[in-house]
């Protein structure tokens, strides 16, 4: 890590420490409004609890910063895109499947949107 500093009065160039202040406040304080200091202090220590273990991020790929740091994120990389090729199989067995059924002609009245064709 390095320590940059920034110009004062210039909040543009610490968009971090604003984002981590816009999440906390929109996130934490509002929601729950806290009516003592012990109040506010036990809800922005679960809040970043939540926002390092549990809460995913989209800039380091959609898992939390502990999974990150802790190496976990791969082998969630990994699941996530077994998942995907799962879904992609179901759904080309599903397509097949469909395709080879006969179609039948029917009025056009009769036809509701569950009988529309899966787009493969």
């Amino acid at each position: 890590m390095t320590h940059v500093r920034t110009s004062p009065y210039y909040p543009q160039g610490n968009g971090e420490i604003e984002r981590w202040g816009k999440s906390l406040q929109t996130e934490c304080i509002r929601p729950k409004t806290p009516l003592c200091l012990e109040d506010e202090r036990r809800a922005v220590g679960e809040f970043v609890t939540r926002y390092n273990e549990v809460r995913s991020h989209s800039a380091i790929g959609f898992v939390s910063p502990k999974d990150k740091l802790e190496g976990r994120d791969r082998a969630i990389f990994e699941a996530r895109d077994n998942n995907l090729e799962a879904a992609r199989e179901l759904r080309k067995a599903m397509c097949q499947a469909m395709s080879a059924q006969p179609v039948v002609d029917a009025p056009a009245s009769s036809v509701c949107a569950t009988a529309l064709p899966m787009v493969c």
